[in-house]
């Protein structure tokens, strides 16, 4: 038994669902299949998630969003269209999007992430409707109806323990199940989303909570490369990973599986196969508990930009008992959360992504670290990339970091920071944005 998941740009067009559905009823092992709402069709249009939101922030800023609703519809008006698909489907879908959009305003991130929903929500129906077009005997199903139960944590939602119980009946589900990817619900019957991205989340719960011998999750690209081929574009294609490879890799910019998606697949112990949906009888990557690095140093490089550092300094600091303590609480106070944290003996830099860190914050956060702390200096800057060179093979290599770093001379970059990983299989640099591109290359040159 398998569970597939299609990306949006998977299901972008009437051509691409058509596609998906192709894969769907070529083996029959594939009976649950978790779908994003349609991205790009081309490299200028815009994902209907993205239209959505317009739509949402029309409506919260006091227009009536009709232009904006009215290009929701229209997507999903020329896949059904292409599909030749009923009219009644687009019909059913304009009023879903009306609905939502005439909802409740009071709570503003409940009402986008009710808004963002009707993405994935609406392509599962339309792709439900392709297979019984087809004679497949699929069936639509609700998060809601499927107990798919999240946190209140609106746009960043976890999943609660419990659903792993109410989704494990899918496995003797009838016919294929198509499932929309992306959201859930609160105990108190609220729609909730998953960060961007987060189809891949719920196809990989899904998995494990009907112990699938397989999540597949088709993208547009035959697998994993070993490095971000707008930058390398020779860059090799990786066949295997473990899962421990795959998670820092997507931390830290790999944009093929979300790193959250993991962590189900991990702890039920299912494999992850990427795939294309153009190209579906390409092999593609596996992601696997175990594999054997045979004297590789490593196996990809990810990069990843718009992070700040926020330096301090405190003579002394490391004898201050809960010094380390009363930064965080700091942070936490701001509902701000740190990537890393590299220390000295009386300094210690933040790491933090630059989204959600506006400037009345980072004004309010410095001066609490002043005036609470005090400190002797601290300071912020910004402009941020971090590079990550991961690697089951790592902790056997001698002079790696010697090589890392013999690459960034070479090529003229200066390193801001580094920093290797407590598991051994991965080590970050901080460069300076304006170099990113030039310190990928110069490390795929190296190790490659």
């Amino acid at each position: 038994m398998k569970v597939c998941k299609f990306g949006g740009s998977s299901l972008a067009g009437a051509s691409q669902v058509s596609k998906a559905c192709d894969i769907v009823t070529s083996d029959p092992e594939r009976r649950v299949v978790v779908v994003s709402a349609p991205g790009k069709r081309h490299k200028d249009d815009t994902k209907v998630t993205d239209l959505l939101i317009a739509c949402a922030e029309s409506k919260l800023a006091g227009n009536s969003a009709e232009e904006e609703i009215g290009a929701v519809i229209e997507r999903f008006a020329v896949i059904q269209e292409g599909l030749g698909l009923p009219a009644d489907v687009t019909e059913g879908i304009s009023r879903d999007l009306r609905e939502r959009l005439n909802g409740d305003t009071d709570h503003r991130a409940r009402f986008v992430d009710g808004m963002k929903a009707a993405g994935e929500d609406n392509c599962a129906k339309i792709v439900t409707e392709e297979l019984c077009r087809r004679g497949v005997d699929a069936h639509y199903l609700s998060p809601k109806d499927a107990g798919l139960l999240l946190s209140d944590e609106y746009g960043n939602a976890q999943l609660l323990p419990e659903s792993y119980d109410n989704l494990s009946v899918l496995r003797e589900a009838k016919g294929v199940t198509v499932f929309p990817g992306f959201f859930g619900y609160t105990r108190a019957g609220a729609i909730v989303t998953f960060p961007r991205g987060g189809s891949d989340i719920t196809g990989s719960i899904l998995a494990a909570a009907i112990r699938a011998d397989v999540y597949e999750n088709f993208t547009d690209v035959n697998s994993v490369l070993a490095a971000d081929p707008d930058i390398v574009p020779d860059a090799k294609p990786v066949v295997e990973l473990t899962y421990r490879e795959m998670r820092e890799l997507s931390y830290a910019g790999f944009r093929v599986l979300h790193d959250e998606a993991i962590v189900p697949a991990v702890r039920a112990g299912i494999p992850i196969c990427i795939k294309n949906t153009n190209c579906p009888d390409a092999p593609g990557t596996k992601i696997v508990p175990e594999r054997k690095h045979v004297h590789e140093e490593i196996v990809g490089i990810a990069s990843d930009e718009g992070f700040c550092t926020i330096f301090l300094s405190k003579y002394l600091m490391n004898r201050e008992i809960g010094f380390g303590r009363r930064l965080l609480q700091i942070f936490e106070d701001e509902g701000l959360s740190y990537e890393h944290i590299p220390s000295g003996i009386d300094n210690l830099s933040i790491i933090l992504r630059k989204k959600g860190f506006d400037s009345t914050t980072e004004e309010r956060v410095l001066e609490r670290i002043r005036t609470e702390l005090g400190v002797d200096d601290v300071e912020i800057e910004h402009g941020l990339t971090l590079i990550m060179i991961v690697g089951e093979g790592m902790r056997y290599t001698i002079g790696l970091a010697a090589k890392a770093t013999r690459a960034f001379a070479d090529a003229g970059v200066n390193i801001e920071m580094m920093n290797q990983g407590s598991s051994e299989i991965s080590m970050m640099f901080g460069v300076k944005s304006a170099d990113q591109k030039k310190a990928v290359r110069s490390l795929y040159n190296a190790f490659f």
